[in-house]
C-alpha cells in the first residue's frame, strides 16, 4: 500500500477536519464537568453540598460543590468536584424547587446559550465540504490519483526510464525483415544528417501489424532500447475518455512533449482502440473517439521536416484502421510481424531457453519442426510450461519428454489423469482417432501422423497429430480434399466398427463442413461454381462478424453452393469409408496398440502403417471441360538441372521405379523437390504430372536406364525437361470444335 499517496489526497484531510471538529464540540460540551445521574444532582441540592449551581436553556443543571465536598459513585466516578446532569421539561419544576429550598452559599442562575456565527458557519460549511471533497477524491480516482486531479488533457504516456530493463535486437528473433527496417529508425534517430544530406525523410510513422504474440510490442521496445532517445509508451485506450475532447487535448500533450524532447519515439499500443474507421457502426460516429483520432491525424501530418520525432504504432486489425491514418505521409510504413518459419523458430527457442537448464540431448531444431504455426509467445509459452513440469517433477534439466507435453498442453490443455472412462468409451475413442491416423496415413496428400493419444485433454477425449515436415503457406486443392477425408475418418470408424456413431465428431463434421463451403465460395474450386467469390465479409467494423458478412449472390446460386458442399462432404465420407474397409486389419492392430500404450508417437505409427494400402491417386481435376490442361511440366532451374543429372550408376537423381521424384534427390512433393523453386506445394506434386506415382514407369533393364539417363542427361544439358524425351509431347493448339490435336500431325 502506497502511504504516501493516500496522505496526498484531500479526502485524507476532510477526514482530519471533520474529526477535529467533532473533538473540539465534544470538549466544549464537557467543559471540566462530570455527567451523573438526575437524582444524584438533586440529593446534592437537598443534602446542602451544592457551592453554586447553573442552569442551562438545554435542560441541564450544572453543579459545583462547596469546598471540601466531593461525589463519588463506584467505580464509575472518583471524588469529582464539578459535576452536571440533564432533565427533562416536565422536571423543570422540581429543579427550580430544590434549589429554592436549599439555596446554595454562591447562588444559582440561568444560562441561555446563543450560538455565534463561527458556529453557525462551521454547521453549514461542513456538509458542503464533505461533498466537494468526495467529488474531489472521485475524481483523482478518475485520473489515477491525487497529483493528477484535474489534469484530464495530459497525456498518460509513460516514459521509458534508465532503470528499465533494456530490450535489444538481440532479444528479438524470428522476424528479421521487420528488424531490418526498424534498425533504419535507429539509424535516422542517431545520424540524422546522414538522411537528410541525400534528401531522404525518414517515415514519420511505423505501423506495425500480425496476429496476437508474434512480437510487436517487443519490437518497439528494442527500438526503444537501442536508440537511446526518449520512448514515450501509451494504449490506444488511454485516450479514449467520457468527456469529449480530453483525448484530443491528450494527443496534443503527447505530442508536445516529445517534440521537446526530440529526437524521440512515441508508441501506441492497440492504435485500433482509437484509430478506427470514423462513422462506421449501426449509430453513425463516437463524438469523443473520432475527434481524438482527428487531432492524433493532424499532429502526424504536421511535423516538421527537421523534428527528429517518429510515431510507431501496434494493432491486430489494420483492416479497421482509417484510410487518412494509413496513407503515407503518416504511416508510411507498414510492417507485417507474422509467425516465424522454422528457422524463426529455432532462434527464438534459443534465445527463450537462455537461462533454463536443458538436457544435453535436447535438440531445440526438432522443437521447431514439430511446432509450426507457433507464434513467438506460444513457444516462450512452451518453454515455461516444460521449466514449470521439469520442477514440478523435482528435476534438474529439461528433457525432450517434459518438452513434448509442453507442446501438447499449449496446443490441447493439460491433461485430465483424474477423468475415469469406462472400458467401452476408452475403445470406441481409440477407434475414432485411429480413423483419423489411418486416412491421413492412406491418402496421398496429407502430412505424416506424428502422434496419437487415447489420454483425454483438454475438451478431448483423445487427439491425432498431423504435422507438416516444412513450412507451408499454400495449400492445394487435393491436400484439401485428403483433409476433408482425414476430418471423417474418426465418424466412418464409428459406423463400420460399431454401428452407432458418437458425439464426438460433431467438431470434425464443423471443420470439415466450413473447409469445404470455404472450397466452393472463396477458393474457386468447385466446377459448377466456378473461380468467384461469393459474399463479402467486408462490413461494418462495429457489427458482429456474421451481421458484417454480405450476401451478394441469389438464392439460385445458394442452391447450388449447398450441393456443391454437400457432394465434396460425401465424396469424402466415401473416401474415408474406402481407407478403412481396405485397412480394417491395420486399423484394428492400431487400436490394441492404442489401448496398451495410450499414446503412440511417430516412429511406432510408421511401423504399423506399413502394411497400410495408399488410395488411387485421384484424376486430376479440370475447373472446365473446355480448358484443358498441358502435359508440359514447370521449367527447370539451373539447381533443378544439377540435381537432375546422371550419378554414377547411369540414372537420373530422384528417377526409380515407381516414378520420378518419388524418394530420390528432387523430392516427393513437387518437380524438383520440397526445398527448390517449385518447394512441396509446386504443381507437379506427387499426384501431378511426374509425381510418386507418375505415367512414366522406368525401364525395366539396366540397358534401358543407362539409354535413358543419357537421353535425359542430353536434354537437361540443353535446358529442356529432363522426361521430355520419353514420350513425345502432346501440342495443344486452337482447333474450332477446342479439341485435341493429334502430336503426329504437322501443325
Amino acid at each position: 500500500m502506497d502511504v504516501k499517496r493516500i496522505l496526498r489526497t484531500p479526502m485524507v484531510w476532510v477526514i482530519v477536519l471533520i474529526g477535529a471538529v467533532i473533538l473540539i464540540f465534544s470538549l466544549s460540551d464537557n467543559s471540566g464537568f462530570t455527567r451523573i445521574d438526575t437524582s444524584k444532582a438533586l440529593e446534592l441540592v437537598n443534602q446542602n453540598k451544592v457551592d453554586s449551581a447553573k442552569l442551562l436553556n438545554n435542560e441541564r443543571i450544572e453543579l459545583t460543590l462547596k469546598p471540601g465536598e466531593t461525589f463519588s459513585d463506584g467505580d464509575k466516578i472518583k471524588n469529582a468536584t464539578k459535576v452536571y446532569s440533564y432533565y427533562v421539561d416536565a422536571r423543570g419544576t422540581n429543579v427550580v424547587a430544590a434549589l429554592d429550598a436549599h439555596v446554595p452559599p454562591n447562588g444559582y442562575t440561568d444560562q441561555i446559550d446563543e450560538t455565534s456565527w463561527l458556529g453557525s458557519m462551521l454547521v453549514s460549511l461542513i456538509p458542503i465540504v464533505i461533498v466537494l471533497g468526495l467529488f474531489w477524491f472521485l475524481m483523482g480516482q478518475m485520473q489515477g490519483g491525487g497529483s493528477r486531479v484535474m489534469q484530464f488533457g495530459k497525456s498518460r504516456a509513460k516514459l521509458a526510464s534508465k532503470d528499465t530493463p533494456k530490450v535489444t535486437f538481440a532479444d528479438v528473433a524470428g522476424c528479421d525483415e521487420a528488424v531490418e527496417e526498424l534498425h533504419e529508425i535507429k539509424e535516422f534517430l542517431q545520424e540524422p544528417a546522414k538522411f537528410l544530406a541525400v534528401g531522404a525523410k525518414i517515415p514519420k510513422g511505423v505501423l506495425l501489424y500480425g496476429q496476437p504474440g508474434t512480437g510487436k510490442t517487443l519490437l518497439a521496445r528494442a527500438v526503444a532500447g537501442e536508440a537511446g532517445v526518449p520512448f514515450y509508451s501509451i494504449s490506444g485506450s488511454d485516450f479514449v475518455e467520457m468527456f469529449v475532447g480530453v483525448g484530443a487535448s491528450r494527443v496534443r500533450d503527447l505530442f508536445e512533449q516529445a517534440k521537446a524532447n526530440a529526437p524521440a519515439i512515441v508508441f501506441v499500443d492497440e492504435i485500433d482502440a482509437v484509430g478506427r474507421h470514423r462513422g462506421a457502426g449501426l449509430g453513425g460516429g463516437h463524438d469523443e473517439r473520432e475527434q481524438t483520432l482527428n487531432q492524433l491525424l493532424v499532429e502526424m501530418d504536421g511535423f516538421d521536416v527537421k523534428t527528429n520525432v517518429i510515431l510507431i504504432a501496434a494493432t491486430n486489425r489494420p483492416d479497421i484502421l482509417d484510410p487518412a491514418l494509413l496513407r503515407p505521409g503518416r504511416f508510411d510504413r507498414q510492417i507485417a510481424v507474422d509467425s516465424p518459419d522454422m528457422l524463426g523458430r529455432h532462434r527464438i527457442l534459443q534465445v527463450h531457453s537462455q537461462g533454463k537448464p536443458m538436457a544435453p540431448d535436447v535438440d531445440l531444431i526438432t522443437v521447431a519442426r514439430r511446432t509450426p504455426g507457433f507464434t513467438g509467445a506460444d513457444l516462450a509459452n512452451v518453454l515455461n510450461e516444460a521449466a514449470l513440469l521439469t520442477a514440478r517433477s523435482s528435476k534438474k534439466l529439461i528433457d525432450d519428454h517434459t518438452l513434448d507435453e509442453a507442446i501438447d498442453r499449449v496446443i490441447a490443455g493439460p491433461q485430465k489423469r483424474t477423468r475415469i472412462m469406462s472400458a467401452a468409451e476408452r475403445k470406441m475413442t481409440a477407434y475414432h482417432e485411429g480413423g483419423h491416423a489411418l486416412v491421413a496415413a492412406s491418402l496421398n496428400h496429407t502430412d505424416p501422423v506424428t502422434k496419437v493419444t487415447i489420454l483425454p485433454r483438454g475438451r478431448a477425449l483423445g487427439y491425432t497429430m498431423v504435422m507438416p515436415q516444412d513450412d507451408k503457406y499454400s495449400t492445394t486443392r487435393n491436400e484439401i480434399l485428403d483433409q476433408l477425408a482425414y476430418a471423417l475418418g474418426g465418424r466412418v470408424a464409428e459406423e463400420m466398427v460399431f454401428h452407432d456413431p458418437t458425439t464426438g465428431a460433431a467438431n470434425d463434421i464443423e471443420k470439415a463442413t466450413a473447409m469445404a463451403r470455404k472450397m466452393v465460395t472463396e477458393y474457386g474450386m468447385s466446377e459448377r461454381v466456378g473461380a468467384i467469390k461469393l459474399g463479402q465479409s467486408n462490413g461494418e467494423v462495429f457489427l458482429g462478424r456474421d451481421m458484417g458478412h454480405q450476401r451478394d449472390y441469389s438464392e439460385e446460386i445458394a442452391g447450388v453452393v449447398d450441393e456443391e458442399v454437400r457432394k465434396l462432404i460425401e465424396n469424402a465420407h466415401d473416401e474415408a469409408w474406402h481407407v478403412i474397409n481396405d485397412n480394417r486389419d491395420v486399423l484394428d492392430r492400431l487400436v490394441l496398440e492404442l489401448l496398451e500404450k495410450e499414446t503412440l508417437n511417430g516412429t511406432e505409427l510408421a511401423t504399423i502403417f506399413e502394411q497400410v494400402r495408399k488410395r488411387p491417386v485421384r484424376p486430376t481435376w479440370l475447373s472446365s471441360e473446355s480448358r484443358l490442361l498441358s502435359d508440359l511440366p514447370p521449367v527447370l532451374t539451373p539447381a533443378e538441372r544439377e540435381a537432375s543429372a546422371l550419378n554414377r550408376n547411369g540414372t537420373p537423381a530422384g528417377y526409380n521405379r515407381n516414378g520420378y521424384g518419388q524418394n530420390g534427390a528432387n523430392g516427393s512433393n513437387g518437380h524438383g523437390g520440397s526445398h527448390v523453386a517449385n518447394g512441396s506445394n509446386g504443381s507437379n506434386g506427387s499426384n501431378g504430372h511426374g509425381g510418386s506415382n507418375g505415367q512414366r514407369p522406368a525401364p525395366q533393364d539396366a540397358s534401358g536406364d543407362r539409354e535413358l539417363g543419357q537421353r535425359i542427361d542430353d536434354a537437361a544439358q540443353a535446358g529442356a525437361s529432363p522426361l521430355a524425351e520419353v514420350e513425345p509431347r502432346t501440342q495443344v493448339v486452337e482447333v474450332p470444335d477446342g479439341g485435341r490435336v493429334d502430336p503426329s500431325d504437322d501443325h
